[in-house]
């Protein structure tokens, strides 16, 4: 099991879980092999062997101080168990990860709406933030077929009207998934689609209404003040909603993708994360880094354009542990 090995498939067939790791290989090739140098003719995980894993984890994109709770974790292992062979660095490393992630997972969210009874009153509302390029509107058709083959009912809602791509889009994953797009054309009232989608999702019965937003960007202060306007308006037909706000960032841009965590953090109740475009970096620690700095859980990571290219993260509910 390597470092990545914790994300499973969306269904986990042979195939689309060897699509999975495969989406993943950059990464762990290239950090296995480099830490594999490092150990070389080395008996005891020592001090040596530490400054060199702290090397290969910042370069990873994993992040400063969340290398340092690693390094940390792996030392009092160490102290305690007093004969740990570098042999054993693999398996203890994975732990530790898997500990500082499994810490920020929870099975409530977006992932439990696979647990919950066919349109329990109302639906669940996702809001997806980001800024422009990440994936988000790809991510949004990869959740809408996930959600619709469980046999949920779902409505999108094409809220990023600064675009006329980004509804176009939006409508052919639609189309393709098979869900109703709830969309009043480019340049129109964001906060007024976000409205009328939850409105439908209601009048349908619909499990599960996704909200597509404009691709803030990070530092325009006023651009975010408009994510909570669009909250406001959707609570007036649900009080509770949106019930998730996934953020949708590029883990091909290392630790870019940290500093615009920090600002949606500071700007929207961000309650959830999907990392995409894994599949082209060799830097994938940066998930790993996100999740553990600002304590929220990876829902889900991408790692390709298929429907199907989707991982879940840890903790999924009952469900699906047995999918």
């Amino acid at each position: 099991m390597g470092l990545f090995d914790f994300f499973k498939k969306d269904k986990e067939s042979q195939q689309q879980q060897q699509a999975l790791d495969e989406g993943l290989q950059k990464t762990k090739t290239s950090f296995f092999d480099q830490l594999s140098k490092a150990v070389a003719g080395r008996n005891t995980v020592d001090e040596a062997v530490l400054d060199d894993l702290e090397t290969l984890l910042v370069h990873a994109d994993v992040g400063i101080d969340t290398t340092v709770k690693v390094i940390e974790r792996i030392e009092k292992r160490v102290a305690r168990d007093k004969y740990v062979s570098t042999a054993d660095l693999d398996r203890i490393l994975r732990e530790e990860i898997v500990a500082l992630l499994d810490a920020n997972s929870s099975a409530t969210g977006s992932r439990a709406i696979l647990d919950r009874p066919d349109s329990p009153g109302s639906p669940f509302v996702i809001m997806v933030v980001g800024v422009n390029g990440v994936g988000k509107t790809t991510t949004i058709g990869k959740l809408a077929h996930r959600f619709h083959s469980a046999g949920k009912k779902v409505v999108l809602g094409a809220a990023d009207t600064f675009r006329a791509a980004a509804v176009d889009q939006l409508i052919i994953w639609g189309e393709r998934v098979g869900v109703p797009v709830i969309s009043h054309g480019m340049n129109t009232d964001p906060a007024a689609v976000a409205y009328d989608a939850v409105q439908k999702g209601v009048e349908m019965g619909a499990d599960v209404v996704i909200i597509d937003t404009a691709g803030r960007l990070h530092n325009k202060v006023n651009l975010m003040n408009e994510l909570s306007k669009i909250k406001r308006v959707m609570q007036k037909v649900i009080p509770d909603a949106p019930h998730e706000v996934l953020l949708v960032l590029d883990g091909s841009t290392g630790q870019n993708a940290y500093l615009q965590a920090q600002e949606f953090t500071k700007a929207t109740d961000v309650s959830a994360l999907a990392i995409t475009k894994l599949d082209g970096t060799a830097k994938g620690g940066v998930v790993i880094g996100i999740s553990a700095q600002l304590q929220v859980p990876v829902r889900y990571i991408g790692v390709g354009e298929k429907m199907t290219d989707l991982g879940r993260g840890l903790s999924p509910p009952a469900v699906e542990r047995n999918r």
